[in-house]
């Protein structure tokens, strides 16, 4: 079956496989996730911050039946405002991805939150886009970025990779009844072929060196007085060994 978008190609039995897989990661890690505004970039036909319990959440895309329509690469977003974002196959067919990365960095919030959704080149899916079948179609067509370039890039930008796993891997039979004969490479490879996994999903933090995290007014309060009376039993006991030295 001929895919022209990624969209099309999620609605096959293979891309509908793999969004079930994804969209179950998602709704685990996410839920745990706190702020005032979340970002979805990527796959906004489906809503995957669904389980986050983010008030403001938005879908930005260039076109489609989103929140606001607009390039990934200059979001409408003020800079430090967004809490989470999540970036779902989109550095793969982004044309300049570290650019993209760059301002997703920009308007995200010291300590905001970064999930990162994208084909692993070092799986069975990345060598059957790197050989060349199906390479003008979706998602075979784009350019599979190793995990260890994502991680640089991020490092670069000052995130902090919190967590990560990949999942899916089944060879990318389009035959479901291929599919399920090779079942049992899941749980295996996630055993024993940890690195192979179709997908790979990325957790960062956004650090911002240097910075000193302002705790509420109460806290500091109580902060200083838990020290005053830390101090005063330390000076009490050196007081009553002092006094018991003096009897003896």
């Amino acid at each position: 079956m001929a895919t022209n978008t990624l969209r099309d190609w999620f609605q096959t039995p293979l891309g509908h496989y793999l969004l079930e897989k994804e969209r179950a990661y998602l709704d685990e890690v996410t839920p745990d996730i706190f702020g005032f505004h979340a970002l979805q970039l990527g796959l906004t036909e489906t809503d995957l911050l669904s389980a986050n319990r983010i008030t403001h959440k938005m879908r930005i895309a260039a076109s489609g039946d989103v929140d606001v329509r607009a390039s990934c690469h200059e979001l409408p977003i003020a800079t430090q405002s967004i809490d989470l974002v999540v970036l779902a196959h989109t550095l793969e067919f982004a044309e300049e991805p570290h650019a993209l990365l760059r301002e997703v960095d920009r308007v995200m919030m010291p300590e905001g939150r970064l999930v990162i959704v994208g084909f692993n080149p070092w799986s069975l899916w990345g060598l059957r886009s790197a050989l060349g079948f199906s390479r003008d179609q979706y998602p075979w067509n784009g350019r599979f970025l190793s995990l260890v370039r994502v991680k640089d890039w991020l490092a670069l930008l000052g995130f902090d990779v919190s967590a990560g796993r990949l999942i899916a891997y089944a060879p990318p039979f389009d035959s479901e009844r291929w599919r399920r004969r090779f079942g049992f490479m899941e749980p295996a490879g996630d055993r024993w072929w940890a690195v192979g996994g179709a997908v790979y999903m990325l957790q960062a933090i956004k650090r911002v060196r240097g910075m000193r995290i302002i705790t509420p007014a109460w806290q500091e309060k109580a902060a200083r007085e838990k020290a005053l009376v830390a101090a005063a039993k330390r000076q009490g006991q050196a007081k009553t060994s002092a006094h018991l030295r003096i009897v003896k």
